[in-house]
């Protein structure tokens, strides 16, 4: 087991201009803005020194500030939409430990547009990550009727390549349990990630949530799925 302490903070990221669903991050699901949700999971966990909110936007940092978020600076770099997200998250770390505002050991992502994640997921994944052997952890999550061994890639005229071509024609229950990565919550030793600047690094592990939780918003099929999950989430679980 790792020896960490209690100093964790939570990053939320949240880029203004997204082309596939506009204003995504703040789009309201069930009147609450996505970016306020994901604010309230962490509140509500209780796992942290600090909440912060990673924006480009002065709109969104108004909202994040409404919300109980902490929001030091707008984002200096890394505004495109070609950016990888730990890329953006590294860098509002480094301008952290350089403006000397927390005193932290854990970085914990929450991606905005994963609004259904729970305060207990969270809860569960910082207990996880301590009791771990490494100094990086990834949320995923199985779906039973997307099976990624059969996945097939597509081309314009039609011809289709399957990504693996031992495991496509073999029956499920004889194929190895997979996980699919979520955004939801992503967990780092702070000097590790700055080290080899990705969530994936070395020897990373894995945290299973459960599909309504990790759901990931990206265009509008995203967000109605969210909708109807959150339905189901309140219809049978509450």
């Amino acid at each position: 087991m790792k020896e960490i302490d209690d100093s964790a903070i939570a990053i939320i990221p949240a880029r203004s201009g997204s082309k596939r669903l506009p204003d995504k991050n703040i789009r309201r699901l069930a009147s609450i803005p996505l970016l306020v949700r994901a604010i309230q999971s962490a509140q509500e966990s209780e796992c942290f020194t600090h909440i912060y909110v990673d924006t480009d936007s002065e709109d969104y940092a108004d909202l994040a500030l409404q919300a109980g978020a902490e929001v030091p600076f707008l984002r200096d770099e890394y505004r495109d939409d070609h950016s990888p997200v730990s890329q953006t998250t590294c860098r509002f770390v480094t301008r952290l430990q350089e403006s000397g505002v927390a005193d932290f050991s854990t970085v914990v992502q929450l991606m905005a547009n994963c609004p259904l994640r729970l305060a207990s997921d969270i809860q569960e994944h910082m207990h996880h990550f301590r009791a771990i052997e490494s100094a990086f952890q990834i949320s995923g999550f199985s779906l039973g009727f997307v099976n990624p061994w059969w996945a097939h890639v597509v081309a314009e005229n039609g011809v289709a390549t399957p990504l693996f071509p031992k495991a496509c024609t073999q029956r499920s229950q004889d194929l190895d349990n997979t996980l699919i990565p979520s955004g939801a919550i992503w967990i780092a030793d702070s000097a590790s990630l700055l080290l080899q600047q990705t969530f994936y690094g070395k020897d990373y592990r894995f945290c299973e949530l459960d599909w309504i939780s990790a759901i990931d918003i990206d265009d509008g099929r995203d967000f109605k799925l969210a909708e109807i999950a959150l339905e189901i989430r309140e219809q049978h679980f509450s």
